[in-house]
């Protein structure tokens, strides 16, 4: 059986010479209906008999026009358009084809050899892809959005930081918001341990993609989980990662209500630091609540109070693993740590124990939750060799150790897996404040000119200086 596709006025052809091949009308009445010349009627009418409907099928459908421009000329136009226009309109390109390469054709042509080409999308490939409003969790606690939002808060006052923000679904409620200096694993441990002594254990948090709350790498050690994860995990909070921000709208939405009103609220106060910020933030959040909170659905509060055996302090912390060596020490983020000899600590020779870091910047060695006495030796703490100067150098020698001395000198980078520590306060790996920070320090462009090597000399101004055995 084949199938035919066919136009309408096709079928009406098919209709008509049928019933003149029946007889049922005369060739006149098939004229007039078809507004065909009676040849034209003959024609068709021996084409129906010859090849049944498939002969009405026009023949030129499927092919190309007459009036098509060649292949070689489209190559030709797609060409110029990729190597000089690739970013142009088809408008805006047609103009510079006419005017710069003497190629005239229509902006319709062109617009459909670019889209061809991959070159050009139409207005329907260009349109947002649509965003279905989801509804409001039904109760307090089921699902709490979570955010940083890195903005010029206190606008010229102050440095830029980052607004982590805990906003209720059900309700809109600002359940916790906290200035940081940055995004990162810590700031989120504190943050979140404040939320649950606040609050409880909602049934789950749901976030973007941040680093803190999942390993992005293909290289996932463990279980890849990240440490944040590990600890809402063992306290039975789930974490949901939304896979766009346009899923996690309505913490998006606050974030953009607060970089207008909480700034202004801030100026008006005239709050220049983080700690200023986090004292007003509490009298602000109620404020928000009482403006922009929503009744739930459902009167019920899901969040969970903390069982007794649930220590945040000790979930809520960065912790890997280390062996020891047989002469009690182990090594973590290229500093050795040297374990106190105990009966305890001697008997945990080639054995794994846990180096944990607290967002407050503590360091503990834990083995079966008991904390190890330890002495750090930082082995990128290291005492230059003594240098040997030449007398006439000493002068320029003095002049470039001072230089040196006067900026910090650059250390080397530690392990790349490191947490970003800038909300800790203390700690044996700190990072050093912007103020004292420095970038390494170029030793070739201090001190004295005597010191520098100039530039290699020709051998014709070797020759002339008459240095000629130096001459190659």
């Amino acid at each position: 059986m084949t199938v035919l596709a066919m136009s309408a006025a096709e079928i009406t052809r098919f209709d008509t010479l049928m019933r003149l091949d029946r007889g049922e009308i005369r060739v006149t009445g098939a004229m007039e209906l078809l507004g065909l010349a009676r040849r034209q009627v003959y024609r068709l009418l021996g084409r129906l008999r010859e090849d049944g409907a498939s002969g009405l099928v026009s023949r030129k459908r499927g092919r190309p026009s007459n009036r098509r421009y060649s292949d070689a000329f489209r190559a030709q136009v797609v060409t110029l358009v990729r190597e000089h226009y690739a970013d142009f309109g088809p408008t805006l390109a047609r103009e510079y084809l006419a005017e710069r390469h003497g190629i005239g054709l229509s902006c319709e042509t062109l617009r459909r050899i670019m889209l061809e080409a991959g070159l050009w999308q139409d207005r329907a490939a260009k349109r947002p892809r649509p965003y279905q409003p989801r509804y409001r969790r039904d109760c307090r606690g089921e699902l709490v959005q979570v955010d940083g939002s890195k903005h010029w808060w206190f606008e010229g006052r102050g440095p830029q930081c980052t607004l982590l923000v805990f906003i209720d679904d059900a309700t809109s409620e600002l359940m916790h918001v906290e200035m940081v200096e940055s995004e990162s694993t810590f700031s989120y441990m504190r943050a979140t341990r404040t939320y649950l002594e606040r609050h409880g254990k909602p049934v789950a948090f749901y976030t973007d993609k941040h680093s803190a709350f999942r390993n992005n790498t293909a290289s996932a050690k463990g279980d890849g989980m990240t440490h944040l994860g590990r600890a809402l995990d063992r306290l039975n909070i789930e974490l949901i990662c939304a896979n766009s921000p346009q899923a996690k709208g309505r913490v998006e939405r606050v974030n953009a209500t607060l970089q207008d009103r909480l700034v202004k609220a801030m100026r008006l106060q005239r709050i220049s630091t983080i700690d200023q910020a986090n004292a007003f933030l509490p009298s602000y959040m109620a404020q928000h609540n009482r403006r922009f909170a929503k009744a739930p659905f459902d009167p019920r509060d899901l969040h969970r109070p903390l069982a007794i055996h649930e220590d945040l302090e000790a979930e809520l912390v960065w912790r890997e693993q280390r062996t020891v060596t047989g002469a009690l020490t182990l090594h973590y983020n290229k500093a050795m740590f040297i374990l106190e000899p105990s009966p305890a600590s001697q008997a945990l020779a080639r054995k794994k124990v846990d180096v944990c870091e607290y967002p407050d910047g503590r360091l503990e060695i834990q083995h079966e939750g008991t904390v190890l006495p330890y002495r750090m030796f930082d082995k990128m703490r290291r005492v230059n060799q003594a240098a040997v100067v030449d007398n006439k150098h000493l002068d320029a020698a003095l002049a470039l150790a001072r230089v040196i001395q006067q900026a910090q000198p650059h250390h080397a980078k530690r392990n790349n897996n490191e947490p970003a520590r800038t909300a800790q306060p203390v700690g044996p790996f700190k990072a050093p404040s912007p103020a004292s920070s420095a970038q390494k320090l170029d030793r070739r462009t201090l001190g004295n000119g005597r010191l520098k090597r100039g530039p290699r000399l020709s051998n014709e101004d070797l020759v002339a200086r008459g240095l000629s055995e130096y001459a190659r």
